[in-house]
């Protein structure tokens, strides 16, 4: 349900700072850490301010403002997609962290009450005046006590730790934003390269000649060229993605779209080299992603199998095999499963890769929620070099499968580089 705006919004035309003054004090906020390293947080601001500068109040709601600014069909669902209500209320946090910083008591004050996206705008409060010397002379003023500055220094020591306490629940979002960084800030849009089943030629669904499509389906298999048909088309694997891709794929599109990150879809079959010199490229999938196995096959953890059995290798300690997964076990049996996360410069693309991929879809999964959690990836960093943020990263994740699901990511092993 979409907040109400006040009836009698404010005009800035008429009361209230000078407009020019506002601006200024709009850049200066977005120029600020808080919002520099975001797209959505000054999108919605720097909207919302000029629109209500020129007059345009009428026109913020969060309907108009999910199409306008973060581009949403016009009639999109607001309950299921929350993006305007979620940015607005990181907006006012974020507001009051600015305001919060020693020296900015005196700055124009920008704000967003709750349950409206109409800004309001105020000058700081000024010191008042001391009053008219009217009384009798006053009385010489004695040495203040020493407890006065312990006092003093104590409250001091009290607004640092609230300080602290207030900032502490937004670390884990800056880790994961710090992650995705490099991705977000390319000016190019984002390929997602999905993997895809090796060719697996015309095999129907069903083994058994019940199948009403399998004569079609083998019609033509003696002749190279005989043309492929709708039926071939529809049973080639290389035509398909699995399951646990598709949902690893819709969380990293969401990621993507709230940061408003432009990006395209490809599938493993049909992406070239050239494509992933075009911007950043996320790959998701292992074995069935040959891009995946390329790229990675430098790097010190990578995607190895031998016959049967498949696991994440570590160059250097290439007798390191209990990271891995026999495919003859029945897969109602299988009890864990692993997947490698990479974030590295590729030198022969020249762009930034991150890889998501596991051994079966079950790592895969537990991967992209791995990405998709803030405090999985704050407790990731906790033995991190202090600039990881500027390094090459690969994270092995653990997940327990449990009658055919997987439970939640855990770290197995990290390198940064």
């Amino acid at each position: 349900m979409e907040p109400e705006s006040p009836g009698t919004a404010q005009n800035p035309r008429r009361q209230g700072p000078d407009r020019a003054a506002v601006r200024e004090q709009l850049e200066r906020m977005l120029a600020d850490p808080l919002f520099k390293h975001s797209r959505r947080y000054p999108n919605l601001l720097r909207y919302v301010v000029e629109q209500t500068l020129e007059g345009g109040t009428n026109d913020l709601k969060e309907r108009t403002l999910g199409v306008v600014v973060f581009g949403r069909e016009p009639a999109y669902d607001t309950n299921t997609d929350p993006i305007v209500r979620s940015t607005a209320g990181e907006i006012r946090k974020r507001i009051a962290q600015y305001y919060q910083e020693p020296g900015r008591e005196h700055e124009l004050r920008i704000s967003l009450s709750p349950g409206s996206y109409i800004p309001e705008f105020a000058m700081p409060v000024a010191a008042a005046p001391a009053p008219a010397a009217q009384a009798p002379p006053a009385p010489v003023a004695r040495p203040r006590k020493p407890y006065l500055w312990i006092v003093a220094a104590a409250a001091v020591a009290l607004a640092f730790l609230v300080a602290v306490l207030w900032i502490r629940p937004w670390a884990p979002r800056a880790a994961l934003d710090d992650f995705w960084r490099p991705v977000l800030d390319s000016p190019n849009p984002v390929l997602i390269c999905i993997g895809q089943r090796r060719f697996l030629g015309t095999l129907p669904e069903s083994p058994t000649d019940d199948c009403p499509d399998l004569e079609n389906v083998r019609k033509g298999l003696g002749d190279p060229n005989s043309p492929i048909t709708l039926f071939r088309l529809y049973y080639l694997g290389s035509q398909n993605v699995a399951l646990p891709d598709v949902v690893t794929f819709g969380h990293i599109a969401g990621l993507l779209q709230a940061n408003g990150k432009a990006y395209r879809l490809r599938g493993e079959s049909s992406t070239t080299y050239a494509d992933l010199r075009d911007g950043p490229v996320i790959l998701i999938g292992a074995f069935n992603n040959d891009w995946t196995m390329r790229l990675m096959g430098a790097l010190r953890f990578n995607f190895a199998r031998d016959h049967g059995v498949f696991w994440i290798q570590d160059t250097q300690n290439p007798q390191r095999k209990n990271l891995a997964v026999d495919y003859s076990t029945p897969y109602m049996k299988l009890t864990e499963d692993y997947a490698l996360i990479s974030r590295a410069f590729e030198p022969t693309t020249g762009r930034m890769v991150v890889v998501v991929g596991g051994l079966t879809g079950y790592g895969t999964i537990a991967a992209v929620e791995f990405l998709s959690s803030p405090s999985y990836m704050e407790a990731a960093i906790q033995k991190a070099p202090r600039d990881w943020r500027r390094k090459n990263i690969q994270l092995i994740i653990s997940t327990k499968v449990i009658n055919g699901g997987s439970g939640p990511p855990r770290i197995v092993d990290e390198y940064f580089w």
